[in-house]
């Protein structure tokens, strides 16, 4: 186990975060404080925790470029894109705030006019386990710490070991917002920490952001424990399907976004994409190749800005070049080779290789690989029904997305496709935060997060109530 880590600035090699690896006597410790800030917690008045929440949202927006600029360092995404997390970030506050108020809060099911009230409660976790990830360090935990707190609970966070520094100006910023001591709390590490803290008997809910990999392990550990809720919000293996009427410029630039944005790296961004053979469909295909040749790869800081920025790590790049090789190995041929930058080892250029062709066996080992960076399969098929059954040869089901066509065969894709994100003319990577967002199969476990994270940060309670003891005896019906 690591003693210590540390983060650089991409741009300026300056130092972003240093610090130890919080040890096991650490993490049972900070587990127990969590414990009892818990019980404290929940008892502040609903408005109160409102009103934390909305400051932390308003400090966001205060310090909106400083946060952009320490994502942009630390994790290496270009400016705009870590301008977009903190936007999403800010909105994140009053979203998760409406869908409490909607959701969660305290609900009479009945018109109040007889002698019994029905009512529904809801009872925080207790202690929520947030483990985040590198590749929307701000976004992605904050949309499961803001419900979390908002319903009640402590939080201990442990952000991805890659955004440590971006973790902890979180957790400062909530300190800033008023947030009661313990109530939120950091660990620092890698997979050794994680499983520390899974393991402490305070923890009442775990919540991933991570791969099919981590979340399995996750859910082999609390085997037997079934009083800890686990949410997990796994990766994905993301078809998109393109009619033969969508116009190839708009096809370009749709699907080179669902492949290519944040250098492949967001759980839903396209790997495979699906095309009708045929004059138009090769058009289509020709119109990709053209305009992912002519994105700029580049880094943060440069002038003009790039299209596509690097991988989270020279390690990264060299396991996708693993996965391109495996891709060969399947029989896919290169419409865009592989090409790495000699600037730096995490940049890699968007690759395209096709899989026309391939053995169905090759396709069924297609359908099931995971990877996280900058390469798209695409596919000819005889006509749009073989299109929508590759597509659904995954056993991934995060998100879809289906490019022309009428608004009858999108619903035919919505049914067939089984994922948990399927949009019609836009990318595979386009979300609202007003909607649910969670994946189906290997892609996650029936805890859907966005707004409706909001769910699983709480139980319900049932109450039936009477002003006064019943005078009826229950056993009379049996007399």
């Amino acid at each position: 186990m690591c003693t210590s880590i540390s983060s650089f600035d991409s741009r300026t090699g300056q130092p972003l975060f240093a610090g130890d690896v919080t040890d096991w006597g650490q993490i049972a410790e900070v587990m127990r404080q969590a414990g009892v800030a818990a019980d404290l917690w929940r008892r502040h008045p609903v408005d109160q925790r409102i009103q934390i929440v909305r400051r932390y949202g308003e400090i966001l927006a205060e310090d909106r470029d400083k946060i952009r600029d320490l994502i942009s360092g630390e994790v290496g995404k270009l400016p705009w894109d870590s301008a977009g997390e903190v936007s999403a970030s800010i909105a994140k506050a009053e979203l998760s705030i409406a869908a409490w108020q909607q959701r969660r809060s305290q609900q009479q099911v009945d018109d109040g006019s007889g002698p019994v009230r029905r009512i529904v409660r809801y009872r925080p976790l207790g202690v929520a386990l947030v483990l985040g990830p590198f590749n929307f360090p701000l976004h992605l935990p904050g949309g499961q710490i803001i419900p979390a707190l908002l319903a009640g609970n402590a939080v201990v966070f442990k952000p991805s070991e890659q955004a440590t520094a971006v973790g902890q100006w979180m957790v400062q910023a909530w300190k800033r917002a008023g947030l009661p001591d313990h109530v939120l709390q950091m660990i620092v590490g890698g997979v050794e920490t994680a499983v520390a803290a899974i393991d402490s008997p305070h923890v009442n809910g775990v919540f991933l952001t991570g791969s099919r990999a981590a979340g399995r392990a996750i859910h082999r550990q609390l085997s037997g424990r079934p009083g800890v809720l686990l949410a997990l919000e796994l990766g994905g293996n993301n078809p998109v399907v393109i009619d033969p009427s969508a116009d190839p410029r708009v096809v370009a630039g749709l699907v080179s976004f669902s492949a290519f944005v944040s250098a492949g790296q967001r759980c839903t961004c396209a790997r495979r994409a699906f095309f009708v053979e045929g004059r138009l469909g090769d058009q289509q295909i020709q119109a990709l190749v053209d305009r992912t040749t002519q994105m700029r790869v580049g880094l943060c800081d440069d002038s003009p800005a790039a299209h596509v920025g690097p991988l989270i790590s020279a390690a990264a790049a060299t396991s996708l070049r693993e996965t391109y090789q495996t891709l060969l190995d399947l029989g896919c041929s290169p419409l865009i080779p592989w090409q790495a930058s000699d600037r730096n080892p995490a940049l890699v250029h968007p690759v395209i290789l096709d899989a026309t062709g391939i053995p169905e066996s090759a396709e069924a080992t297609l359908g099931e690989m995971e990877w996280f960076g900058p390469i798209l399969v695409v596919q000819r098929t005889g006509n749009l029904d073989r299109a929508f059954s590759l597509a659904a040869s995954t056993p991934y089901g995060l998100s879809a997305a289906l490019l022309g066509g009428s608004e009858d065969v999108f619903q035919r894709f919505v049914d067939q496709v089984g994922a948990g994100v399927v949009n019609w003319n836009g990318p595979t990577t386009g979300a609202a935060g007003a909607l649910p967002f969670g994946g189906l199969g290997d892609s996650g476990n029936h805890r859907p997060a966005g707004y409706y994270a909001i769910d699983f940060c709480s139980d319900p309670v049932a109450s039936l109530q009477r002003p006064a003891p019943s005078a009826d005896d229950p056993w009379s019906v049996v007399e």
